[in-house]
């Protein structure tokens, strides 16, 4: 492996910086991945990539759920929710974003 393979990329943050690290086989700390990560992660991706979509507006509730439950409280995030025209949150994603916290 040559050594600018192994070099940390110098950003890591934001949504492409997971995918562009997973594509070169490199995880953000310039560590290798091993193949047999990378290819059960293709495999599961592969299956999802086949999925019939509900929807590009299910999709974004339920990213904008996931990932801000892990940055906005609950009341702020369901608040947030509510103003866009989204369903606020439900009782299964409560207990799951925010009760343990």
């Amino acid at each position: 492996m040559t050594v600018e393979a192994n070099q940390v990329n110098p950003s890591t943050k934001g949504a492409d910086a997971v995918d562009e690290a997973i594509a070169k086989g490199i995880d953000l700390d310039g560590s290798t991945i091993e193949p047999t990560k990378l290819d059960l992660y293709h495999k599961v991706m592969a299956l999802e990539g086949d999925r019939q979509r509900s929807g590009v507006k299910n999709t974004m509730r339920s990213r904008i759920v996931r990932i801000g439950a892990k940055h906005i409280s609950q009341a702020e995030l369901n608040q947030m929710l509510e103003e866009a025209d989204f369903a606020p949150l439900k009782d299964k994603e409560i207990a799951f974003y925010y009760g343990g916290k």
